[in-house]
């Protein structure tokens, strides 16, 4: 040997590849974007699946009102993850956008802008403000998508749907006419959660519940007649109220037939209230509760002593007067007796007094008993939520009035308690009771229920049983006992429902529910169904001017709605040209012909609560044609857990009622996401993260790892760790294909080697892949993209990275190109690559461009219009695959056994280590383990030992074996290798 070992670098073949280890995503992605936007990657994906078997996901429409947040992201990227896995499975899988463009969102950032300008909203004319809230829509319709867009999301971006699109108007405006034409709708006064800053109607999915502190009160109402002689005279029922502005509409008191009364007297040494030995009844479960309350109020002396007990069936026939009856002896409504009445569906003695005050205007048990028995509301609170201008009680025009939600209105100090306080009937008053309570989700602030007349679908009307179709004036109404009946000419055919030709839309939606639609997570089945099994019927009116409005006209004599066919076409047709401005700007005599006169009809001006607008998006996107590459129904519906109270059911109902069935196979439901320490995000408490801000640092490739890997089906968190460990998944990735594209940079089809003619190894890998794809596989069809992305990253981590490809490195780099173990290597990684390149394709969709581009540079080509890869079956192979688990199990031990020894540095590296072992556990013999183990030998031995070997090092493999004589010279493999 000369002094100068023998330089074998360049002898050595070693990877070679242009794709950088540093990703540099943010930078590189809007370059394959505008790449796919130049050779029209979605039109050609579409022709490339034509024919195929379909797959319709039908997006929900989210609210153009500013730029996407995080929840957007996590939503928007699972349902770009479900239809490019369908579409990599070779389906054909369109993707259509849309947005929900009306209601109450836009109104209000409109409104914010005329407050700033200090413009009364009132004051400008509503064809100006519809065309600001268009405006307005439309431009976060372009913001958002390129948001969506800058997400990797492939969709038909070019022409989206929009609610507020005039083919939409229209095809919503035809859907309320179905449910009119059927006879599904009336028009009543009930209860409904109204927000007096909005002046609205308000669906239940545009409420949300926090803690608040209300004003608490117990008030004295006299008894002045009863069937029981010893609650005549003197005597006061306690109710007990944490609305004190309900007080000044009370009709009634509810009792509980089966709760025991106690009356009791009321004393106080100091004689410092009005009611002193007064005598008051209470349930006498609560009488302790209603004590400690007085006691606190007027003074400590306070005691009340127990008389006599009655049961609660015993109060009917008692009567009360209002407290305010002698402040107001004129008035018609306060000196109306206010009777007991049978509440006990609702009244208990879980809080209060086991009375319960009676305000049929605001709310539903109270409404429904007192209609009952012949009490209606009297509308006694305005839209603003204060009392009308002629109401004897704090009207609109004393000093001291205000709205009902006012705080310091409806406090302790507040005009109501004074006035009960002056009128000797206030017995507490306390603003200390915490209890959560239903916001408005755009304004913030607290809703009322309020009795207002509007437009309802029933859910308990047989959908074909023939009924007089009527929409009253609803003061003619409330007269009736029941709300107005509806009617149906359908058959139980067109109705399609199992459920019999009787079936009212409830009993439809919930068989639809509980025998039809898949729910994943299962959990969301019954979550919709207890939802609708008690939901009211559905109120469709809205008293605002941004959307499709309710294009009816109702008969001022017989409260009868217009149902002319040939009225709601021409409406129809012009909704198509004009949209919903066509109603607000008709010539509404044109629209009703010469058949009827308008004098003889009102114009309903209210408009569609919103969620029957998106409730219709499967009507117009999946059946108009527009989009001729889909179908109905679709296969998947998939939005937010707050969607079962939402979308998912207003889709639900719309579609039973029109069609008898839902309009979706499956729902899919994902949770909120939260910040890092599992919190409710939000701009008060600065704990948002911008999802353009993520995307700008680490690109939009992480933030859709993030999304993919988190168990979506829970409330799930993200922040700057989580963000960091998703990186160091990403980053494990990236390397594993970098080193794949390295080793196959020469790769020609002429080296492949038959999978019968590998060696075991190569098969076993082969064996693994095939588990791998049927995981996968089954992945996508369950939607699980979380244990989708552990497969996977295991799969290339743990039996490629950590196993496969460290034992054949040593192959790939040394072995002669020709040799056969190195070509069986090569065509098992060219396997893999194609594979794993599609399996990551739908998640990484920039990176897998990227690989697929390094690869095989083809500006008109993509990963994205691949399929699923082929993956032979008969490469499954138990047998082999449980030999080389004790195998895998056996190297493990060995590597356990060296690290020690890499600690102490008695050695650098396994190929320094020489390894006794029990062979005869073994299925392979010495050399081999040692190859497997990448260890310089392997010797027989009962128990596993390691030892620095004494052998040298060759100078081109840096293995360290028998057959090299000195350190630097070669081993007999390279030396062969070299000489030919």
């Amino acid at each position: 040997m000369t002094d100068e070992a023998p330089d074998y670098k360049d002898t050595v073949f070693l990877p070679k590849t242009d794709f950088p280890m540093k990703a540099g995503l943010a930078n590189k992605e809007p370059g394959i974007l505008e790449r796919w936007q130049n050779i029209g990657l979605y039109e050609k994906l579409r022709a490339a699946r034509d024919g195929q078997e379909k797959f319709i996901f039908h997006d929900g429409p989210p609210y153009a009102n500013g730029n996407i947040h995080i929840g957007h992201s996590l939503n928007k990227t699972l349902k770009d993850l479900v239809v490019r896995s369908q579409n990599m499975l070779g389906k054909d899988a369109p993707f259509v956008p849309g947005w929900d463009c009306h209601g109450l969102p836009i109104e209000w950032k409109i409104e914010e802008q005329y407050r700033k300008k200090k413009r009364n909203k009132d004051e400008v004319p509503a064809s100006e403000f519809r065309a600001e809230c268009r405006e307005y829509a439309d431009n976060w319709v372009n913001v958002q998508r390129e948001e969506f867009k800058r997400l990797g999301i492939l969709a038909q971006w070019d022409k989206p749907y929009l609610t507020m699109d005039y083919d939409a108007e229209a095809a919503i405006v035809a859907e309320l006419l179905k449910f009119a034409e059927a006879g599904q709708l009336y028009r009543g006064a009930k209860p409904v959660m109204w927000s007096p800053v909005e002046k609205t109607a308000l669906a239940e999915a545009e409420v949300e519940y926090e803690d608040i502190t209300s004003t608490q009160i117990d008030v004295a109402f006299e008894i002045v007649d009863s069937p029981i002689q010893a609650l005549v005279g003197g005597v006061f029922a306690v109710i007990w109220t944490t609305t004190p502005w309900t007080i000044p509409v009370n009709q009634a008191i509810a009792f509980g037939a089966d709760i025991e009364y106690e009356l009791v007297d009321l004393h106080c040494a100091s004689g410092s209230h009005p009611l002193d030995c007064a005598k008051l009844l209470i349930a006498k479960e609560l009488v302790d509760q209603v004590l400690a309350r007085l006691k606190v109020q007027i003074s400590d002396d306070l005691e009340l002593s127990p008389i006599e007990t009655f049961k609660g069936s015993e109060l009917v026939g008692t009567i009360a007067k209002h407290p305010m009856v002698d402040k107001f002896p004129d008035s018609e409504f306060y000196t109306k007796p206010r009777p007991f009445l049978d509440g006990s569906h609702f009244v208990t003695t879980e809080a209060g007094t086991g009375l319960v005050h009676m305000a049929p205007d605001h709310g539903e048990d109270d409404f429904d008993l007192c209609k009952a028995n012949g009490i209606n509301p009297v509308f006694a609170v305005d839209a603003d939520g204060v009392y009308r201008d002629d109401w004897d009680w704090l009207p609109r025009g004393d000093e001291r009035a205000g709205g009902v939600i006012n705080k310091k209105f409806v406090s302790s100090a507040g005009p109501i308690c004074e006035d009960l306080r002056a009128a000797g009937a206030l017995l507490s008053a306390s603003d200390d009771f915490q209890h959560s309570y239903p916001h408005s989700w755009r304004s913030k602030a607290k809703i009322i229920y309020r009795c207002t007349p509007q437009w309802f679908v029933p859910m308990d009307s047989p959908l074909s049983a023939p009924q007089t179709v009527r929409a009253e004036p609803f003061e003619a109404q409330l007269a009736n006992d029941q709300d107005p009946s509806t009617s149906s000419g359908r058959t139980e055919l067109e109705i399609g429902s199992a459920v019999g030709i009787n079936a009212t839309l409830r009993e439809i939606a919930l068989d639809e529910i509980r025998n039809k639609v898949r729910f994943v997570p299962e959990r969301g089945r019954r979550r919709l169904e207890s939802m609708v099994e008690g939901r009211p019927d559905w109120v469709l009116s809205r008293q605002r001017a941004w959307g499709v409005p309710i294009a009816l006209y109702v008969d001022r004599k017989t409260g009868e709605y217009l149902n002319d066919p040939a009225v709601n076409e021409r409406i129809i047709a012009a909704f198509k040209t004009g949209g919903a401005d066509a109603w607000f700007d008709a010539d509404h005599q044109q629209f009703l012909g010469n058949d009827h006169k308008l004098d003889d009809y009102e114009v309903i001006t209210d408009i569609l609560d919103v969620w029957f607008d998106s409730g219709c998006t499967h009507s117009f996107v999946l059946e108009s044609g527009k989009w001729p590459d889909h179908q109905t129904p679709a296969d998947l519906y998939l939005e937010g857990s707050d969607q079962h109270r939402g979308w998912f059911q207003s889709s639900l109902l719309e579609s039973c009622g029109t069609r008898g069935r839902a309009p979706y196979k499956a729902v899919l439901t994902h949770g909120m996401t939260l910040d890092k320490n599992g919190k409710k995000m939000s701009k008060s408490l600065g704990n948002t993260l911008d999802p353009q801000k993520i995307i700008n640092v680490n690109g939009a490739d992480i933030l859709r790892l993030w999304a993919a890997s988190v168990d979506f089906t829970e409330d799930h968190r993200i922040g700057d760790e989580i963000l960091k460990g998703v990186t160091d998944s990403y980053r494990k990735l990236r390397n594993t294909f970098r080193y794949m594209l390295g080793g196959l940079g020469d790769f020609q089809d002429s080296e492949r080697v038959a999978v019968a003619d590998m060696p075991e190894l190569e098969r076993y890998i082969l064996h693994r892949l095939a588990e791998v794809d049927a995981e996968l596989k089954q992945h996508v069809n369950d939607f699980a993209f979380g244990p989708y992305i552990r497969t996977l990253t295991a799969f290339a981590q743990d039996d490629l990275s950590a196993f496969f490809f460290d034992i054949r490195k040593d192959c790939l780099y040394c072995d002669a190109p020709d040799d056969p173990k190195r070509m069986a290597y090569r065509t098992v990684m060219d396997i893999l690559f194609h594979a794993l390149t599609r399996y990551i394709a739908p998640v990484l969709v920039f990176t897998a461009e990227e690989i697929w581009q390094s690869r095989f540079p083809d500006a008109n080509d993509s990963i994205h219009l691949k399929v699923w890869p082929e993956v032979d079956g008969g490469w499954s192979d138990e047998a082999l695959a449980a030999k080389w688990a004790d195998i895998r199990t056996a190297r493990i031990s060995v590597t356990e056994a060296i690290e020690p020894l890499r600690r102490e540095k008695t050695i650098r590296s396994s190929l320094e280590a020489e390894v006794t072992y029990p062979l005869a556990d073994l299925p392979v013999d010495a050399d081999e383990f040692a190859e497997l183990c990448i260890v310089a030998g392997v010797t027989d031995g009962n128990e596993i030992k390691v030892t620095k070997t004494g052998h040298h090092k060759c100078g081109r493999c840096w293995r360290l074996l028998p057959d090299v004589e000195e350190d630097g010279a070669l081993c007999d493999r390279c030396d062969e290798v070299l000489s030919a």
